[in-house]
């Protein structure tokens, strides 16, 4: 007999038996207590922001249709204080970066 970590005996493999795994139990009890995941309100919250970027697309497209047409028809008048602005800032932007 072999001895490590103290007075601990360490036995030979000759002596070693291999344990049997006990039996699984299949539970058909209707009252046993079941695992539940609850995603509805997950999925509801996902629904709703597929939505409101639905919605949000449709309305872009809308008004895209609405200024193609009025470039079409010649009567597209963008706000020129806005138009300028925004140049403003690209160019400014622009010049930081170069």
């Amino acid at each position: 007999m072999v001895k490590i970590f103290g007075n601990h005996p360490l036995l030979p493999t000759g002596q070693v038996t291999k344990t049997q795994r006990p039996q699984q139990v299949k539970k058909t009890d209707a009252t046993a207590p079941t695992d539940k995941v609850a995603f509805s309100s997950v999925l509801s919250e996902l629904q709703k922001g597929n939505e409101a970027t639905e919605a949000a697309k449709a309305e872009r497209a809308t008004k895209i249709n609405e200024i193609k047409q009025q470039i079409a028809d010649g009567t597209y008048a963008p706000d020129l204080h806005k138009v300028s602005a925004s140049l403003l800032r690209f160019l400014v932007e622009g010049n930081d970066k170069g």
